[in-house]
């Protein structure tokens, strides 16, 4: 008898069907997205031939779309940067595919080489820029789907949070303008509480 439980399972439990979880269709947790950007970044034949490098603006393209969720691919040519933003309601995971780009936070500076992930949370202000000389490549996915990008004040005491109005974008730049899912319903777990 285990001393832990008093629970015993006889047989194969794979048996048991009715007790098995289905496989999700989509992501739902923080790992999951995560997990999901680090697949689509291994798998480069669904991003490589869509790639182009703008001297004048950074270029995005939209990959995906799921339920409360958006992949964006971005090119960074050198020299180009964000600006100091937030993502508004979403959380977000930003994965370098190629290249090396720096985040600049409040707390410091960062260097991201290819293969790097953050995550980061909703409210979350950060400046990302390509300072090397070679053109780099990343993937964000955002969940919600992003429907605010609001720019702050590039130098303001305290930096980040609470400096900007919240506008909501009408589509230009990884900002789709979407208002089909309601922010408030689209949560992703981590462990058992919610983000």
């Amino acid at each position: 008898m285990n001393s832990d439980s008093d629970l015993q399972i006889a047989g194969d439990i794979l048996e048991v069907p009715h007790l098995l979880q289905p496989p999700r269709e989509h992501p739902g947790t923080v790992a999951e997205f995560v997990g999901l950007a680090r697949s689509i970044a291994a798998d480069r034949s669904q991003w490589e031939h869509l790639v182009r490098y703008d001297a004048a603006s950074r270029w995005y393209h939209r990959l995906r779309t799921g339920p409360c969720y958006e992949v964006w691919l971005l090119s960074w040519v050198p020299g180009q940067g964000s600006g100091l933003h937030d993502h508004g309601p979403s959380s977000g995971v930003l994965t370098v595919l190629e290249g090396a780009l720096t985040e600049r936070t409040e707390r410091g500076t960062r260097a991201l080489a290819a293969g790097s992930q953050r995550v980061f949370a909703p409210g979350y202000a950060h400046e990302v820029v390509n300072d090397s000389l070679e053109p780099a490549m990343s993937l964000h996915v955002y969940y919600p789907g992003l429907t605010e990008m609001p720019m702050l004040p590039a130098v303001a005491p305290p930096f980040g949070r609470g400096n900007a109005q919240r506008p909501v974008l009408d589509g230009r730049g990884p900002v789709t303008g979407r208002r089909d899912v309601p922010p408030h319903r689209c949560v992703a777990v981590v462990g058992d509480a919610l983000s």
